[in-house]
């Protein structure tokens, strides 16, 4: 007799969501660890000297070469848009990886400016998967641990950088760079055998695929009813997508918009954009230099930027620390913010999304309240410019267990599945290009108006705090397909008016729903084998 042979080498239940999470978790950390390489890259001699890129006058070009990273993980992300529907969570990771791999190969043996190429294409796609992919109740802890193995891997470059910046030569640079290939190597081992997206492949009519991805994720027999039940709530809410869809010029317009697309798009994608309007750009790890010109001596006006995007260079020619001691205490601050963005694993699905997002931007508010204060003060005597930076760190920590995170997750839960894909692609783009142009216009505004401009970054968090609070629907501890159910209902813009809509538990409702539905597959399953059996027997006789 033949053995039958077993799908993902056998793993079901909590192992193959494992397996998924590691990789997904690899993917991300590698999106941290390639933002934090630069910063150490862009203050070694040897890559200066090679790149023709030292001296005061070729700043603006190294400038440029470093921002223009935003660019191109902002055309990965709409690769991802139009792509990614189409090719699947899987295929497109691995479009990423490849694009990557030949990138890190360039840029670790590049000579010239041309070789220095960028990332963005799979980080748009690995949330979605492992949305997609994960039981309701590990959902958000494992997205939001895998944004903190984003920081992790930010962590651990600047590790790398201190350890290198002992020793000369092109290998301070080019060896980080090349570290990269360890982490594209396991996507590369893992990924093409781990199961591909279940709703995926429901909207592309591979049933049976689906069934049976469900079935091992659960570790349950395809035929057990609340496996059926999922498979016709995520079969219904497709083609009621389908049936309800609308052109894009009318969903502009806002027509016939009968399952809230825009919407939830345009929810999704802003997450992004109040995340990287909270604060000046270092909330995500550095990969800016500073301008030479940047002058930071005439002012005690220490900004979160200094401390992450710009913290190696302003460390090396404004304090007059050494390379190596200026890279220590990059690595320092950089443990500490992934010790703080790992807590928020512990809170997603007790404080729910609305509310992590909430405490975090009242923290960041209280701590840029602070410090414009202190700053104001600090014109006068640099004792206040000096305790700042302690809410400087506070800031971090507010940032790391809320908004760090929360804005990654979100897009992939609140659009429809048809519109997941693209929704976090545009959520993701929507954070390069934001991000692209605070980091343009931070120095400027610290530079110009001085203490004055932290007022902006205390009002916008104020500002955000409401439109949190009123427009943004909870997502946690509810399927993907209570998610669909809820916005089916034409529910009002203000969620405030709907205590089901900011509940973080799942709605009782939605629990009786998938009971009832349970219950009457079990019932029809019980029947239908009753019927059966009697049949044979009747043939038997």
């Amino acid at each position: 007799m033949a053995l039958t042979k077993k799908p993902y080498f056998g793993f079901t239940g909590g192992w193959l969501t494992f397996w998924v999470s590691l990789a997904c978790a690899t993917d991300m950390t590698l999106f941290g660890y390639d933002q934090g390489v630069f910063s150490g890259v862009v203050v070694t001699p040897d890559f200066l000297q090679v790149h023709d890129l030292a001296g005061p006058s070729k700043t603006k070009i190294l400038s440029t070469v470093t921002a223009i990273y935003d660019v191109g993980c902002f055309f990965g992300a709409m690769l991802a848009f139009t792509a990614g529907e189409r090719l699947g969570r899987k295929k497109t990771i691995l479009l990423g990886c490849t694009i990557m791999a030949i990138g890190t190969i360039l840029k670790a043996s590049s000579y010239s400016l041309a070789q220095i190429v960028g990332n963005g294409l799979s980080t748009a796609t690995a949330p979605v998967w492992q949305t997609e992919t994960a039981q309701a109740k590990w959902r958000g802890k494992l997205v939001i641990l895998e944004l903190g193995l984003n920081v992790g891997g930010y962590c651990l470059v600047n590790w790398i950088n201190y350890g290198l910046s002992l020793h000369e030569g092109g290998i301070v640079w080019r060896l980080p760079i090349a570290l990269q290939l360890c982490f594209i190597m396991i996507l590369f081992t893992t990924i093409p055998w781990l199961p591909e997206s279940p709703r995926w492949l429901l909207s592309h009519d591979r049933d049976d695929e689906a069934i049976e991805v469900l079935a091992c994720i659960d570790a349950m027999s395809p035929e057990d009813p609340y496996i059926r039940t999922q498979y016709d709530e995520i079969k219904y809410s497709i083609a009621y997508e389908r049936e309800n869809a609308i052109p894009w010029r009318d969903l502009i317009r806002n027509k016939s918009d009968s399952t809230k697309t825009l919407r939830r798009l345009l929810l999704g994608a802003s997450t992004q954009a109040i995340q990287q309007f909270q604060g000046p750009p270092s909330v995500n790890p550095c990969i800016y230099p500073l301008p030479t010109s940047y002058p930071l001596t005439s002012h005690p006006r220490p900004g979160i930027n200094i401390m992450s995007y710009y913290l190696p260079t302003v460390l090396i020619s404004s304090v007059g620390l050494d390379n190596s001691m200026a890279r220590l205490l990059t690595a320092c601050n950089a443990t500490s913010y992934f010790i703080f963005s790992c807590v928020a694993v512990t809170m997603i699905e007790r404080f729910g999304r609305r509310g992590l997002m909430l405490l975090s931007g009242s923290g960041q508010f209280l701590s840029f309240l602070v410090i414009t204060i202190l700053l104001r003060f600090a014109e006068t005597d640099k004792v206040y410019g000096t305790a700042s930076v302690a809410f400087f760190f506070l800031y971090h920590v507010a940032f790391g267990i809320g908004m760090l995170g929360v804005p990654w997750l979100y897009p992939t839960e609140i659009n429809s599945l048809p519109m997941r894909t693209k929704g976090a692609a545009v959520a993701t783009a929507t954070n390069w290009m934001t991000n692209f142009a605070i980091v343009e216009i931070t120095p400027i505004g610290i530079q110009n108006i001085g203490w004055r401009f932290w007022i902006v970054w205390t009002v916008l968090n104020a500002v955000f705090l409401p439109i949190i609070y009123f427009l943004y629907p909870e997502t946690a501890n509810r399927t993907l397909e209570d998610i669909d159910l809820y916005y089916r209902s034409n529910p009002p813009l203000i969620v405030t008016k709907d205590p089901d809509a900011i509940s973080a538990k799942r709605p009782l409702k939605y629990v009786q729903r998938e009971d009832e539905e349970v219950r009457k597959r079990a019932k029809d399953a019980q029947g239908f084998a009753t019927k059966s059996d009697g049949a044979s027997v009747e043939h038997y006789n």
